[in-house]
């Protein structure tokens, strides 16, 4: 199975930080978000990683060329972010059509992804316990499938899912540059038609300088 990682965001709520370091190249302790994202998917078993970049693309290409050069790592070159639905669209050529693995860059998590399941009609997410920036959640499971209730949900994503690429294929689109949870998982969510499992384990959003400084203190603790 391949495995996509999304790293082209411009890590807005890092600024200025992310003006000269883009957000997957942030460290916590002496690992990358990236370099410890890419050993996640390798000691899983994932031996094709495609890697969106767009926002200080060189760096992170220099980056992760020489940190990983056995590796079977491609990269989708985007002028400017599409986006994490517009992301997936413009990588779908070296994607394929087979269930593939997406998963955000910007997260630190120990979760086991051996726990997935190999194939998906339409999408499985990963949700863990809400975090205190997230405390309404983003949806709900209910034997195996997702749901979003209309007030407080119980889990929030993870950024960890697994994708069937026709869902792409079998919709069109008003722009290259569109967000695929808005844009593509709502609709199916709503039909009953993706799945999802709840992790217990350990997983932080590195989206802000506060949980940052957060994730730094938790690989510190456990030094």
């Amino acid at each position: 199975m391949k495995a996509m990682i999304l790293a082209a965001g411009y890590g807005r709520r890092l600024m200025p930080i992310t003006n000269k370091i883009p957000k997957p190249l942030l460290k916590v302790g002496d690992q990358t978000l990236i370099e410890r994202n890419i050993n996640c998917l390798i000691s899983s078993g994932f031996s094709e990683i495609i890697i969106n970049v767009s926002h200080l693309s060189k760096l992170i290409i220099n980056f992760v060329e020489n940190t990983f050069p056995n590796q079977n790592i491609l990269f989708s070159q985007e002028d400017q972010p599409l986006g994490t639905g517009g992301g997936i669209l413009n990588a779908l050529d070296l994607i394929g059509n087979e269930t593939f693995l997406l998963t955000n860059s910007d997260i630190y998590h120990d979760i086991n992804l051996k726990t997935l399941p190999k194939k998906t009609k339409v999408a499985h997410l990963v949700g863990v316990k809400n975090p205190e920036h997230n405390l309404n959640g983003d949806f709900s499971i209910e034997n195996k499938n997702v749901f979003i209730k209309k007030n407080n949900n119980d889990l929030t994503w993870s950024g960890i899912s697994l994708v069937n690429p026709k869902i792409f294929r079998e919709n069109e689109f008003p722009s290259n540059s569109f967000n695929i949870w808005d844009e593509v998982l709502h609709q199916y969510i709503s039909r009953g038609l993706v799945t999802g499992q709840k992790s217990p384990e350990m997983w932080i959003d590195v989206g802000t300088p506060k949980r940052l400084n957060l994730v730094n203190s938790a690989y510190n603790s456990d030094q």
